[in-house]
């Protein structure tokens, strides 16, 4: 499955910030490419580092946000590595993608260059694939909260091609950067040293498991058979275009196309005072309300209860809108977010960017959990902290159901455009989680589990960032990207025997992430 393609409107790898950000490399691309020259001592080895990413400053929406500035994050890269790897001389070199990559591996050509860093600074610009058939050893490393979801997807790929130049690197610490660069001396003798090398920093430089006993948490989940009666008599409308009409099952649960224009047009006639009551709640019920105004709140609330009356004009309990489209298209003039986030208050699935798959999969955690919210999200991996972080701008503050109790949150922009109003849900800590992603065609469950740890506070990327600590091999975790895309839904709560028996009544298989 080539991860940049949609799969019958299922997200599969390419999101919405990739169509975004391969419209801002087109727009750039011509003005990236810089290719300083390197004078060094012959007993030093020359490595370029090539920055990956739409341009020096970004103009468009996509991670990490829209007017992000990458030129002191890159100086103070190419300064720490010169100044904590002095066996080596560094050259660095700006690629928006394949063609940039290219023109600098045919330039190197000329030149003596021993080796390659590739910083995935935007998420979807392929250019390490590009700088991989250099032959010479490449070190692939994730600008955290900004590139991380094509590193994961396209080191996954790297993974099970095997590639035999490839080491990588996915910490927030510069000092593990700079060890692994450090491993460039052994190419001389292999690549397969090189890349053994990377992976021992890389795990020794993990902290070892921490304690992973959780708070209580009795989990009332339904009986297996009781669980798909009521996914099949469940209903997912999802939005993406002007198209209305039926569609096929996903995991058993019904589904239905519905317009743009519908959607606008039940925004457009919420009552406007029930649209002032549901912002006056909002403002009084968050921690903090930052650079959100009045009136965007009261679009915002428009959004959800015209998104309500659709879903009770269909009698479904599920929506997904491909929101950005829809926004920049002018086919819808608020953005979902805050809707999504009261829907799943209430029990209801309010799923992001049009995605089919995972919006199944909030249907059944909310279904086995008679009402627990998934979270659906754009995860980010730091081996620094033994951490997968969920990042995204849609969440519940109710991650116990409905009656369960509440946690702060603050209505904040959308991140990647600081327009519109988003939240950042400051979830409960010490508690299991159980995170998945489900495959129709190959009918399989992917599942993997971690205790809450932490709420990353970072200004890069979505809004809300659940860290857990993952239950199992993180070593694995780095491995399935590339054939089930970068979104995963994740549910509080032990759900491993539920979600087991539920894959055996369907007739699905599971498969262990971590």
């Amino acid at each position: 499955m080539n991860p940049e393609k949609r799969c019958n409107g299922i997200a599969c790898g390419m999101t919405r910030r990739a169509f975004l950000g391969n419209c801002a490399a087109c727009a750039t691309a011509g003005s990236l490419l810089t290719l300083p020259g390197i004078a060094a001592a012959d007993d030093k080895m020359r490595i370029r580092i090539v920055y990956s990413l739409h341009g020096p400053q970004q103009t468009g929406p996509d991670w990490p946000n829209k007017g992000f500035d990458f030129r002191p994050v890159m100086q103070k890269i190419d300064g720490e590595l010169a100044k904590r790897c002095p066996g080596f001389e560094f050259a660095s070199s700006l690629a928006s993608g394949p063609e940039q990559a290219k023109e600098i591996v045919e330039q190197d050509k000329t030149g003596r260059i021993d080796g390659y860093i590739v910083y995935q600074m935007n998420c979807w610009n392929q250019v390490v694939q590009t700088i991989a058939t250099s032959g010479k050893p490449v070190l692939y490393a994730d600008f955290q909260f900004a590139g991380s979801g094509g590193f994961l997807v396209y080191t996954a790929g790297f993974l099970r091609n095997q590639a035999a130049n490839v080491g990588f690197v996915a910490s927030s610490r510069i000092e593990d950067l700079a060890d692994a660069v450090k491993c460039f001396s052994l190419a001389k003798g292999s690549m397969s040293d090189f890349v053994a090398a990377t992976r021992r920093v890389r795990t020794t430089r993990t902290p070892g498991a921490g304690n992973l006993e959780c708070l209580p948490d009795e989990v009332k989940v339904l009986p297996t058979d009781e669980c798909l009666a009521r996914m099949k008599s469940s209903k997912i409308l999802a939005v993406s275009g002007q198209d209305s009409g039926p569609a096929d099952p996903m995991m058993g649960i019904p589904m239905e196309y519905v317009s743009f224009a519908e959607v606008n047009e039940a925004w457009k006639v919420a009552d406007k005072d029930q649209c002032r009551e549901v912002a006056r709640r909002w403002q009084k019920t968050a921690s903090a309300v930052l650079d959100v105004s009045t009136d965007t709140l009261e679009t915002s609330a428009a959004m959800y209860l015209g998104m309500k009356a659709v879903l009770k004009k269909h009698n479904a309990n599920a929506i997904t809108i491909n929101c950005l489209e829809g926004f920049y298209g002018g086919h819808i003039h608020a953005y979902p977010c805050l809707g999504f986030h009261e829907l799943c208050n209430e029990g209801l699935i309010g799923a992001c960017e049009c995605d089919i798959r995972s919006t199944a999969a909030m249907v059944a955690l909310t279904t086995l959990t008679q009402g627990r919210p998934g979270y659906i999200s754009d995860p980010v991996i730091d081996t620094s902290k033994r951490q997968i972080i969920y990042a995204h701008c849609v969440a519940s503050n109710k991650a116990f159901g409905p009656h369960g109790q509440t946690n702060p949150f603050t209505i904040m922009t959308h991140s990647e455009d600081r327009q519109g109003a988003s939240v950042r849900s400051i979830l409960p800590l010490g508690y299991m989680t159980t995170t998945i992603e489900i495959d129709q065609g190959r009918k399989e469950i992917l599942f993997h589990q971690g205790k809450s740890v932490a709420n990353d506070p970072d200004d890069r990327a979505c809004r809300t960032k659940l860290a857990v600590e993952p239950v199992g091999d993180i070593e694995k975790l780095f491995t399935m990207w590339d054939q089930w895309g970068w979104h995963r839904v994740t549910c509080y709560g032990d759900l491993k025997t539920p979600i087991f028996a539920l894959a055996d009544a369907l007739g699905w298989k599971i498969v262990e992430e971590a």
